[in-house]
């Protein structure tokens, strides 16, 4: 079981940055594929940036250049550090766990684990 936490969000005027960060409880928060996905009035729930147990990251074309995902395993926390907001950035932000399939294949996880924190608003706005 993990639970994590987000931290972070708040109002921040266009070409700001703020930097999130989700706190897991659980000592194999290591096994996991973290991920930040974001959620805007009626769009649908999207990955903006992910981070693999070895540190590899990938981000939505949208963000590219302007976020970056970082993890530090000892501490249990991932981060988003988002630079050069934009007002299409507004969105509530979650942090997600989920055990991939090449992790569940070696025994580290099991495959249908996907946890949820409870979110934080981002607000880009003049």
């Amino acid at each position: 079981q993990v639970q994590l936490v987000e931290s972070g969000g708040g109002l921040v005027q266009p070409g700001g940055s703020l930097r999130l960060s989700c706190a897991a409880s659980g000592s194999i928060f290591s096994r996991y594929f973290m991920g930040w996905y974001r959620q805007a009035p009626g769009k649908q729930r999207e990955l903006v940036a992910g981070i693999n147990r070895s540190g590899f990251t990938n981000y939505a074309d949208s963000v590219k250049g302007r976020f970056t995902i970082s993890r530090d395993n000892a501490k249990n926390t991932v981060n988003l550090q988002m630079t050069s907001l934009k007002p299409e950035d507004a969105a509530v932000y979650y942090c997600n766990a989920n055990c991939r399939a090449i992790d569940a294949a070696q025994g580290l996880c099991i495959r249908s684990s996907d946890y949820w924190g409870q979110g934080t608003q981002v607000t880009v706005s003049s």
